[in-house]
């Protein structure tokens, strides 16, 4: 079943809706949430978490890209259920490593309240990521997106994870350097 034929199950409000998501894109999403948890059990609680949201979302909102719209569902539960459960403490995931490399490049220490700046942030940051190499551009978003770790990037790449860490510091250093030159550092 296509997309679209979704997305119209969802708006016709009919459960086998959720079915045919999870039928296409439960791995997908299941393995955005384990990536960020690295735990199997709150990876398939978010998972489950992000057909309920997808249900309450659709209508009035009608994704043109169901799998992006999916992925940031994903995303976004299970970024705030590790949050939930660090609390007090940082976690052994790659989520706190993730953050702190890209510390140095978005945030001076300050947070960045004005929503305005946010999405300028946002835009300025897509637009440099829609400029990097084809293979430069999929690294970052596997670490920073996906939150895939070094190792697995390296594997999936057949590159050194040597070669990778490299990769992503000097695209980290064009970032910072990008953003310095917008005036959002």
């Amino acid at each position: 079943m296509d997309d679209t034929q979704i997305v119209d199950l969802y708006w016709a409000r009919k459960e086998c809706a959720i079915d045919e998501t999870a039928a296409k894109y439960g791995s997908y999403c299941h393995s955005i949430a384990e990536n960020i948890l690295h735990n199997p059990d709150d990876a398939k609680e978010c998972v489950n978490d992000t057909w309920l949201d997808a249900w309450n979302s659709m209508p009035p909102h009608r994704p043109s890209v169901l799998s992006t719209f999916l992925g940031k569902l994903t995303r976004r539960i299970s970024i705030d259920k590790w949050r939930q459960r660090n609390a007090k403490k940082r976690g052994d995931g790659q989520l706190p490593l993730v953050l702190d490399e890209l510390e140095d490049c978005i945030s001076d220490g300050k947070s960045i309240e004005e929503e305005a700046e946010r999405k300028l942030l946002r835009e300025v940051i897509a637009s440099f990521v829609k400029t990097l190499p084809e293979t430069e551009q999929k690294v970052f978003l596997c670490r920073y997106w996906y939150m895939d770790s070094v190792n697995s990037i390296a594997t999936r790449f057949r590159f050194s994870e040597s070669k990778v860490k490299s990769m992503l510091y000097r695209t980290r250093e064009k970032l910072r350097i990008r953003l310095e030159q917008e005036g959002l550092v």
